[in-house]
This record gives C-alpha cells, sequence and structure tokens, in this order.
C-alpha cells in the first residue's frame, strides 16, 4: 500500500485534551456583546435621525414647507425648475466634501471597507456627522439613491468612535465598526438578518464568533428599537406567492442571469461616468453640481427616479408597473444614478441596485407572460443585489425580510446566485471594491480556513534534525556544513545535544559565522557561541501556534521536542517546512487528476 502521503500519527501524550478548539474565541467576546448594546441603539437612533432629515428636506426642497410627514419627489409641481434642485443639493455637498471631509464622497461602503482593511477600523469623527448630512441633502434634494450607504458608513463610524474610548485591538474595534454597520441597516429596513448576513459577506474579512456574536447583538438591538422609532416591518409588504414550480425556479435563473448582465453593464457605465467628470477641466467640488443637472433633466422625463423611491420599489413588487413606464424607469434611473455616482455625491447603492433589478425582473416576465411580474421583480432585486455586491445570501434574505414572502425564498436564491455567477466570470471586481482599485488598493473576497491552523507540526516538520554534539568546536562544525554533511545541509540551524542527548541550545549559520571572524573557532564549542534561550515547539501544536512562536521571537526555526519530555529532540521546523503545508493546498487546487475508483465487491456465488 502506498503511504506517501499519509498522515503521520500524533504524539498527543500529555496534551490537554481541550487545549485545541473549533474556534480561537474567548470571554472577550461577552466584552464585545456588552459594547454592541449601546452601539445597537445609537445605530437606531441614527437611523431615525436620517430618515427624519431627509423627509424634511425633501418637504422644503419640493414642497416648500418645513415638515417631517410623508413626501415623494415625484409629486412636485416645480415644472423645470425641478432641474435646479438636485444641482443646488450637490453643489452643496461638494462643498462639504472639499472643506469638511472628502471621505463623505461616493455611497460610503468602499470608504467602510477601506477603514477595516487599512485603517486599523478607526474613523474620523467628522464623518459621523458629516456623512448623513451631505447623504439627506443628496437624497432630499432628489439624488438618486438610498440610505443604506450612508446608514453603514455612519454607524460605522459611531461604532468606530465608540471602541476608540476603550483599550481594544484593531480587530475589536472592526467588529464594534461593522456592528454598528449592521445595527444602522437594520434599523433603516427592519432587516435584521440581512444586516448581518451583509457584515458576514462584505465588511467583516472573517468567519468567526468573536465578530459575528456582537455584530448579530447589535442588529437585533436596532431592530427591536425601530419597532417604537420607526414602526414595524415588512416595509414593502406583498401578497404571498404559492409554492413554485420546476419550471418557474428555471425562469428566475434566467432572469438572474439577465440580471448579472445587467449588473456587469451597470458597473461598467458608473465608472465610465466617473472617468468623464475626471477628464473635466473643473475642480473635483463642482462635480456633483453638473452631476445634479443630469438628474433634475432625468426628472422632467420620469418624476419617479429622484429621492429614494421606496413608493416605485413596492409597486414593483406588487407587479403594478408594466409596459413603456417599466423601459423608461430602468433607462432613465440607471443613466441618473450612474452619472450621479460617478460624480461623487453622497448617497447609497442599494435602494437604486432593487428598482433598477426590480425593473428588469418585470419586464422579462412580462415579455415572457409567465406568472406574477411583482415576483419576477423580486428576484430581479435579489439577483441585482447579489451580483453587483457579490453577496447573493444578503440579496435574497434582504428581499425576503422586506416582503416576509417566505414561498418566493427558492427564486431568490437561484435568480442571486446565478447574477453572482456571471458577475464573477465576467468581472474582476465588483462596484464596491473596484473605487478601491483604483486608489491602488486590492481586497480579495474569497475566505477559506487558514491551512496553517488545520496543518499540524507533525506533518511537515524534518523527522531527521539536524543535531551534533555541544561539545563540538566551532571550527569542526564549519567544516562539516562546508564538506556537505547531508544531515546539515539546506538547514540555517542546527541543534546541539548534551552528553544525555538533551536539547542544550541551538546555533544558526550567523553564530557560526560571527565566532569565526571574531573568537577562535580551533577551540570555542558551539554550545558557548550559540543561543541557550531556546524557544520550541511541538508535535501536536499547529503551524499557526508555531508561526505565531517564531514572529514573537523574531526567529526563523523551532527545534520540535516530545510534550511530555521538553529536552527530547523529535524533529525540527523552519520556513522552508512551513511552506511544505502551504504547497500542499496549492497541489489540493491546481492538480487535477482522476481520483481513485471504489473497488466493486462481487458476492461469492454459492456452490
Amino acid at each position: 500500500m502506498d503511504t506517501t502521503h499519509a498522515t503521520p500519527s500524533l504524539p498527543v501524550s500529555g496534551h490537554p485534551p481541550d487545549a485545541l478548539a473549533d474556534f480561537s474565541t474567548d470571554r472577550r467576546v461577552l466584552l464585545l456583546c456588552a459594547f454592541a448594546v449601546p452601539i445597537g441603539v445609537l445605530g437606531a437612533v441614527v437611523a431615525k435621525i436620517l430618515l427624519w432629515l431627509i423627509a424634511v428636506i425633501t418637504n422644503a426642497a419640493f414642497f416648500l414647507r418645513w415638515s417631517a410627514g410623508p413626501a415623494t419627489p415625484e409629486m412636485h409641481q416645480l415644472g423645470w425648475w425641478v432641474v435646479l434642485v438636485p444641482a443646488a443639493g450637490s453643489l452643496l455637498i461638494g462643498l462639504m466634501a472639499r472643506y469638511g471631509s472628502e471621505k463623505i464622497r461616493g455611497h460610503g461602503i468602499p470608504e467602510a471597507l477601506e477603514a477595516i482593511l487599512l485603517g486599523r477600523s478607526l474613523i474620523d469623527p467628522k464623518v459621523a456627522v458629516l456623512k448623513p448630512v451631505s447623504s439627506a441633502i443628496s437624497i432630499g434634494t432628489g439624488g438618486p439613491f438610498g440610505a443604506e450607504g450612508p446608514i453603514i458608513m455612519t454607524g460605522g463610524a459611531l461604532g468606530s468612535i465608540f471602541a476608540q474610548l476603550f483599550h481594544l485591538s484593531a480587530a475589536e474595534r472592526k467588529t464594534l465598526l461593522v456592528a454598528g454597520a449592521a445595527a444602522g441597516m437594520a434599523a433603516v429596513f427592519a432587516t435584521p438578518i440581512a444586516a448581518v448576513l451583509l457584515a458576514v459577506e462584505l465588511l467583516l474579512f472573517e468567519w468567526k464568533p468573536r465578530s459575528f456574536i456582537p455584530v448579530a447583538v447589535a442588529a437585533m438591538v436596532a431592530s427591536v428599537l425601530r419597532v417604537p422609532l420607526l414602526g414595524a416591518g415588512p416595509i414593502f409588504a406583498v401578497i404571498p406567492h404559492e409554492v413554485l414550480s420546476p419550471a418557474m425556479l428555471g425562469f428566475a435563473l434566467a432572469i438572474g442571469i439577465l440580471v448579472g448582465l445587467g449588473s456587469g453593464a451597470l458597473t461598467a457605465l458608473v465608472y465610465a461616468c466617473e472617468d468623464l467628470f475626471a477628464k473635466l477641466p473643473v475642480h473635483w467640488m463642482w462635480w456633483p453640481a453638473l452631476g445634479g443637472l443630469v438628474v433634475g433633466l432625468g426628472g422632467v422625463l420620469d418624476p419617479r427616479v429622484l429621492g429614494v423611491g421606496y413608493e416605485t420599489i413596492h409597486q414593483l413588487m406588487q407587479g403594478d408597473l408594466l409596459g413603456w413606464s417599466l423601459v423608461t424607469l430602468l433607462l432613465v434611473k440607471g443613466v441618473v444614478w450612474a452619472v450621479a455616482l460617478g460624480s461623487g455625491t453622497s448617497g447609497g447603492v442599494l435602494a437604486p441596485l432593487l428598482m433598477i433589478g426590480g425593473a428588469i425582473g418585470a419586464l422579462c416576465g412580462a415579455a415572457a407572460g409567465i406568472g406574477d411580474p411583482g415576483l419576477w421583480a423580486m428576484v430581479g432585486m435579489a439577483g441585482m443585489m447579489g451580483g453587483t455586491m457579490r453577496s447573493p445570501l444578503t440579496g435574497m434574505v434582504f428581499v425576503l425580510e422586506l416582503t416576509h414572502d417566505l414561498h418566493a425564498l427558492p427564486a431568490l436564491l437561484v435568480g442571486s446566485v446565478a447574477a453572482l455567477c456571471v458577475t464573477v466570470l465576467l468581472l474582476r471586481r465588483s462596484i464596491l471594491t473596484e473605487k478601491l482599485a483604483r486608489r491602488g488598493q486590492h481586497i480579495a473576497r474569497e475566505y477559506s480556513v487558514d491551512v496553517f491552523a488545520l496543518a499540524r507540526v507533525a506533518d511537515v516538520m524534518d523527522r531527521n534534525p539536524p543535531v551534533v554534539p555541544a561539545s563540538l568546536t566551532v571550527a569542526a562544525l564549519s567544516h562539516r556544513i562546508a564538506q556537505g554533511d547531508p544531515q546539515l545541509a539546506g538547514r540555517q540551524g542546527t541543534l546541539l545535544l548534551d552528553e544525555a542527548g538533551r536539547l542544550a541550545g541551538i546555533i544558526t549559520r550567523g553564530d557560526l559565522l560571527n565566532c569565526v571572524q571574531e573568537g577562535n573557532p580551533d577551540t570555542t564549542t558551539v554550545l558557548e557561541a550559540a543561543s541557550t534561550d531556546v524557544a520550541v515547539t511541538y508535535p501536536d501544536e499547529t503551524l499557526q501556534e508555531a508561526i505565531g512562536t517564531m514572529l514573537k521571537r523574531g526567529i526563523g526555526r523551532l527545534p520540535v521536542v516530545a510534550r511530555e519530555d521538553p529536552g527530547r529532540v523529535v524533529g525540527y521546523l523552519g520556513r522552508a517546512d512551513i511552506l511544505a503545508a502551504r504547497s500542499r493546498l496549492h497541489e489540493e487546487e491546481e492538480l487535477r487528476e482522476k481520483g481513485p475508483l471504489l473497488a466493486s465487491v462481487r458476492p461469492k456465488r454459492s456452490r
């Protein structure tokens, strides 16, 4: 039997049976959960303030009244003067960005990603104030955006600021930053589960109970507080559909593919507009105002493209929009949103994606004459969100929580996954990460278990360690290395054993060189030139633990000793051995070969 790749048995004698666990989370998660509670409260309060501010500005800008009551820009009576409203609001945002903080430009999620991955989860307090104000001005004056991007950035900023009041690590600050973002989203849309999934798929860049549990706590606290502050969900209730047939799921697959293609085109359009603005011979402060003029012209063509458009989204889900009404909505909304976002004004992407994806789905359903156009609008929304933001689970659960239509869930899953497949194959980056890539930063969105956390030291260690007697002279050891002693070749360190054969120290090539140049190598023993304060590892430790020991001590090699007898050397671990674990993973990813077939077992014939 071939045992080339057999896993060596691990000497676990004396090893505490519970020292290695499924997760590395410790009791500090309880502290983070306690911090997540006030962050959830802050997220809900800020969501209330943001929506109130949007309503006030909408009433003032389009109806010339002071009120926080419900108001939709499409009901305005301004005529052609409406063109100036988005331009004026965007001009104010340009001034705020130039003289306040440039971080308020855009939809907020790339800035949150940047703070998490590159900024040690530290966000300027000015952003926590300027971002919601600028977004409320943008949306309230007709900007074709949603409130989710601003609330994610604002909630994240509040979580970061709160975390900075305490002695926390950057990883713990990240958890509280994302908790604030999830709390804000849960409060605005009454979608706590989707908010947590968005955190997992987009913001946390890890899957650990240490971060997942506090984020869930903050989202649930904000969701509970939403009821007295903003009312209970669902915010887009629809009549539940019947259980879907396989043919209906097949049509959902087709819609997901079309929406994926539309997502790619939309992403390309946004950054084409951004490139166009970059070529203008004016300061970027003026770009939002120019984009606002385009938004105003779009509002003349179709007033539904102004503002958040929640009423239009609800109509799409109910199947109330058909025919050319869908075509004009799709084209005008797509263009004005891409232009406005490319101009660098402030606003979110989620609500526009829902509207555009819903219009594509409803058009497909109406053209095919299959089922309810409202169902296909929902599938289009989930697909557009899953494909454009590369967050398919968030997309389907978000639409589910918005509508509470449980029977639609399989179609939402099919549509969002299909759209994700299309955009992943067609586009290198999403609409969110492309902005960071243009700043010279790269973000990988794929997560996997660290191979170093799976492999043990015994899996890769050299079982024939380089050892010499501690009484050997430096000159003699140098001669053996120079002669190419096979036991010492390729090793930067050599282990020293005393007369009893137990570990006494370790000497490196650098130690030998120093002794040859500065000492007397003919009379100096290797033990005198070596380090006797030796850090060790054990066969049953994970490579992750061993690498941690190397990093703390600033060394590149470790003796491997028996846990029950720390003086007995059983192996040697160097950088090359560690890389062997990584090469094994590379082989699993790249090597393509036929696997062994199960041998058929034939029953014996009875005589």
